[in-house]
């Protein structure tokens, strides 16, 4: 990594792109909301179902992000090579089986998850579509990660704004019928966020091959680098398991919602987890950005400058957090109008988004140290935290306070928030104790 690469040069890319990618979501849930209320919070169940596969893909992701970055710390080019190489061909049978999945079940995974009705037939059609080809994700994710702890992350910024710009266009092209096209709906949704995928991917590829490695760095599994894989293994599985746990604990949630919650309820808690995503977002990049400095540091053997580092990003992503969580609250009204003119929804989420200013001080701590830890190579103690916090605080009392407790929506909200806290504190324990400087791989 070049040594005059800073947290900020490193994040400032990461956080556009993070911005765009956001916004392709929330695009998709604007045009819908003109169409269908129902039609939009169909698309985000469904999207839980593709987070889920997406945490797969971070299995290999997230452990080449830490294996190469502390290689290329410790000048070691040719093993970080090889970890690309088995990264990128991992994703790509995995990326296969879990589209065939998807696209031949799409129906029963989204009657599993309790959809009935309208929701059910627009969540499957988008569902099958969509999923159908998250082998293209799959492949984009390990790419974009390679480049970023190449140092190369304006790279993936650029890729991933193309494909906002073009999902955009055929998402108003498609549902609001713009340029004289009949109005698509679901179809249309999925057929846009499907192609602009595609397109990043070849976009990618080419500059991946171009920047990055030579096509004959495939040779490097050869033979099988079965011991090299393992190690990949011992960091990616606990690192995904801790988001995999989030959202299958979602899956449970968003189970319960739709049992017990009403329409109006369901339908604000759609709009609202797009919403947020907006609050937190600095945090998440300033906690990947955190997480390429730390590994590299780590590599280096530089523990003291990636302490520092952690909680620099940590005292950043917290006090940006907290302001956009304010603002937020003063305009909640306004924003959640953006999306639809129900005024029983309307008023649900603008109490729910009040809440949401305690939820978002824990999940800043989360999102940052626990990525820092991540890139230190200290990946169980977050893990074994989550097991517990998810289920027992989130879940459990998501269920407690919204149905026994009759608090609907904002019980969940509650129960969320205490989940991030309490989590948060341990995290932020965690990294002064130092423990993690004895986790480094390399």
């Amino acid at each position: 990594m070049n040594k005059k690469i800073t947290l900020f040069n490193l994040t400032w890319p990461i956080l556009i792109e993070n911005i765009l990618f956001m916004l392709l979501g929330i695009i998709d849930v604007y045009a819908l909301s003109t169409y269908d209320d129902v039609a939009s919070a169909s698309v985000n169940t469904a999207n839980q179902i593709i987070s889920i596969c997406n945490i797969l893909f971070t299995v290999t992701s997230n452990a080449s992000a830490v294996i190469i970055s502390q290689n290329l710390g410790a000048g070691n080019r040719q093993k970080a090579s090889k970890t690309a190489a088995i990264a990128i061909s991992f994703n790509l049978i995995l990326g296969i089986i879990v589209s065939l999945v998807l696209a031949v079940f799409s129906r029963q995974l989204m009657s599993a998850l309790g959809a009935t009705g309208k929701i059910l037939d627009f969540g499957s059609e988008y569902l099958m579509i969509v999923g159908g080809f998250m082998f293209t994700q799959a492949l984009l994710s390990s790419m974009m990660v390679i480049f970023r702890n190449h140092g190369y992350t304006k790279i993936s910024m650029y890729v991933t704004a193309i494909m906002n710009v073009l999902n955009t266009i055929l998402d108003l092209t498609f549902v609001m019928g713009w340029f004289g096209m009949p109005v698509l709906g679901i179809f249309g949704v999925a057929m846009a966020t499907t192609f602009s995928r595609i397109i990043g991917l070849i976009i990618i590829a080419v500059l991946f091959f171009k920047k990055v490695e030579k096509f004959s760095f495939f040779k490097l599994l050869k033979p099988v680098p079965v011991k090299d894989f393992a190690a990949m293994m011992k960091i990616g599985i606990p690192s995904a398991f801790e988001s995999l746990n989030y959202n299958v604990s979602q899956l449970v949630v968003t189970a319960i919602a739709l049992a017990f919650l009403t329409e109006n309820e369901y339908i604000a808690k759609s709009y609202l987890q797009n919403i947020v995503s907006l609050f937190f977002i600095f945090s998440l990049s300033i906690g990947q950005g955190s997480q390429i400095m730390t590994s590299h540091l780590v590599g280096n053997k530089n523990f003291d400058g990636a302490y520092k580092s952690g909680w620099k990003a940590m005292g950043i992503g917290f006090s940006v957090s907290v302001l956009m969580s304010i603002i937020g609250i003063l305009l909640r009204y306004q924003i959640i109008g953006i999306f639809t003119d129900n005024p029983e929804v309307i008023l649900i989420g603008g109490s729910v988004i009040c809440i949401n200013l305690v939820l978002e001080m824990g999940r800043s701590s989360n999102l940052i140290i626990i990525n820092s830890l991540r890139g230190a190579g200290d990946v169980y103690f977050p893990t074994i935290v989550a097991i517990f916090s998810m289920w027992i605080i989130s879940t459990l009392g998501s269920y407690i306070l919204a149905v026994p407790c009759g608090l609907g929506l904002i019980g969940m909200w509650i129960a969320f928030a205490a989940d991030e806290c309490f989590r948060g504190i341990l995290m932020l324990f965690r990294w002064h104790g130092k423990k993690w400087t004895k986790k480094a791989v390399v």
